[in-house]
């Protein structure tokens, strides 16, 4: 494997420029709560691409000094038809939610949260953790099961040792490991690869997947481009192998993968709908079951959306308004 920095055939792209099968996503920067507020880095979803199979957001952050930004701090907020990925490199995060599941979210084990129809949720810094780094990913549920019941579940993948790399497959199948976990969605692929120092993997991968890799140490090449750290390498469908090689420093990558959704969504906020209408509703309970706006009468007694809660726990967070044009489907 040749330096990244010296071969003038890796061409270094530039936003939304194209390359062979290779498209570069250019995370932006997004303060996330508290005072002084931790920076993520966003790469989806983002105006030239909001989807990867079924995945519609990642947020990568870190190492992140908590003594500095005070880590994460989310208090109580809603989901609607999506799933949450937790993966961390390093830290750890106190989970707690609707559904009365309270789990720790460590290094190198997933904690997959399905919201279904709806759940709210805290993720907060547990004492103690002093560096904070990790990924969060939501995948989109399909219409099939995006009104089912909410669920979670926690998975500890075993690595799988290769030549020059080690895989942790997290969410489907990779290099003959297959994660248990049921997404509720079909054909997603989540897996974290360790590379050593200029080493290459061509993985065979399902030619009717899309994926992407980001880039979470230092640079990458995907097939033929160069991708820096914390940007995101797309490929599209048709191809069955994926080649990725590190330069002289090694990398961490997360490779996300799957069958293009073939569904129009609506994310906005926290949620996840098929129209604005069906996003107004969703806030409309959310702000009323949590008492920040009056209940209507047809909500009275009614069942709740979004779940009890334990008392003694930061106050949740109020949605914001919705903005003055139509919220319009993309994917």
């Amino acid at each position: 494997m040749t330096n990244l920095e010296k071969n003038p055939s890796e061409h270094v792209l530039e936003p939304g420029e194209r390359c062979t099968d290779v498209e570069v996503l250019i995370p932006r920067e997004v303060p996330l709560g508290g005072i002084r507020a931790m920076t993520v880095h966003r790469t989806l979803p983002q105006k030239q691409r909001s989807l990867v199979g079924a995945w519609c957001f990642l947020d990568h952050y870190g190492p992140d000094d908590v003594a500095d930004t005070g880590g994460m701090q989310v208090p109580r907020h809603p989901h609607t038809g999506l799933a949450t990925v937790s993966w961390l490199f390093t830290g750890r995060i106190d989970h707690l939610d609707s559904n009365g599941v309270a789990a720790a979210v460590l290094p190198g084990e997933l904690n997959l949260m399905i919201a279904g129809r709806g759940i709210t949720h805290q993720e907060i810094s547990a004492p103690g953790t002093t560096t904070l780094h990790g990924v969060q990913l939501w995948y989109a549920l399909p219409d099939a099961t995006r009104f089912s019941e909410h669920a979670f579940a926690h998975h500890a993948p075993e690595p799988v040792e290769l030549p020059g790399a080690s895989i942790r497959v997290f969410i489907g199948s990779l290099a003959g490991s297959t994660s248990p976990v049921d997404t509720r969605t079909p054909d997603l692929l989540g897996a974290e690869l360790l590379l050593e120092p200029d080493a290459e993997v061509v993985l065979e991968v399902r030619a009717d997947l899309e994926h992407a890799a980001l880039a979470e140490t230092g640079s990458i090449i995907v097939n033929s481009t160069a991708v820096q750290h914390r940007q995101l390498g797309y490929t599209p469908t048709g191809a069955d192998t994926l080649r990725i090689a590190s330069g002289p420093e090694g990398a961490r990558v997360i490779l996300l993968g799957g069958v293009p959704l073939g569904e129009q969504i609506v994310m906005w906020w926290n949620f996840i709908g098929r129209s604005h209408d069906e996003i107004a509703e969703f806030r409309r309970r959310y702000q009323a079951e949590l008492g920040f706006e009056p209940v209507d009468a047809q909500d009275a007694g009614g069942s709740r959306l979004f779940g009890p809660y334990p008392d003694g726990q930061p106050s949740p967070l109020p949605a914001p308004p919705l903005p003055t044009v139509q919220l319009r489907p993309r994917g």
